[in-house]
């Protein structure tokens, strides 16, 4: 009997979007964890302008959308199954994955925050993703289908390329990534939290960006806040325990304009 194998590019696209879901649903099985909650249920309930039928629905046209440009990408690269299956140090992929993530952080943060300071853009496109007042974990990749291209699938594109990395690498970079995503918008600060402990971009420095009063603020994602620090869009916050339990992310600065 005749072996199916499953090709890396294959994978490459497939894993990341299985990632998404099953990493999230973790966090949905969480969410009654109150104590951790950066906003309480209702507020949930309350400030968000999109329900949540509507945000799955969002996500699974984008991460259509993400498929087939990335099997459209493997395809003009080519394939090199040798130079995928050859071994590769644990130096050259730490650096591969560091320039992704540099290339991706860049791109990301010059987007989106653009897409804040262009009225028309934030109006029709990146807006959409604002209806969620308050984050969760399976609302990450709620975007306008033009933001999720010109914001995540051209910026993850970006990074495969400008790292040289193979699509074997891939997989686990881009599950990677998406495991961050996710992370940054669970709405959770759950204690020894690995993102939290090497990432000063994490859950509660993204909340301050979902905001009001933070919405000209802390554009970086998914992993670095060096372009908030080096363009003076960074705004501290701290974490104060609510009386009803949980916490709130309070801005160590008052907001104005860039």
């Amino acid at each position: 009997m005749m072996g199916f194998e499953v090709s890396d590019e294959l994978l490459g696209t497939v894993v990341p979007l299985v990632v998404y879901w099953v990493y999230s649903g973790l966090y949905v099985m969480m969410g009654s964890l109150d104590d951790y909650r950066l906003h309480s249920r209702k507020d949930e309930d309350d400030k968000n302008l999109v329900t949540k039928s509507a945000v799955v629905k969002g996500v699974l046209l984008q991460q259509v959308f993400q498929a087939a440009v990335a099997i459209m990408l493997f395809a003009i690269t080519g394939s090199d199954s040798e130079a995928s299956a050859a071994p590769t140090s644990i130096f050259s992929l730490a650096r591969q994955f560091f320039i992704a993530m540099l290339v991706m952080d860049t791109w990301q943060y010059f987007m989106h925050r653009y897409m804040h300071h262009n009225k028309f853009l934030y109006r029709h496109i990146h807006s959409l993703h604002h209806r969620l007042v308050v984050p969760y974990a399976f609302g990450a990749l709620y975007n306008h289908p033009i933001e999720g291209l010109l914001n995540d699938t051209i910026g993850g594109a970006l990074s495969f390329l400008l790292s040289g990395m193979s699509p074997r690498t891939s997989i686990f970079f881009f599950s990677f990534a998406t495991i961050k995503t996710v992370d940054d918008h669970c709405g959770l600060w759950l204690p020894g939290n690995l993102f939290h402990v090497f990432f000063r971009n994490n859950t509660a420095y993204h909340d301050v960006h979902h905001q009001l009063y933070g919405s000209k603020y802390n554009f970086s994602q998914p992993f670095f806040v060096m372009w908030d620090k080096i363009l003076g869009t960074h705004m501290p916050y701290s974490l104060v325990k609510r009386a009803e339990g949980g916490f709130e992310v309070q801005p160590a600065k008052a907001s104005k304009d860039d």
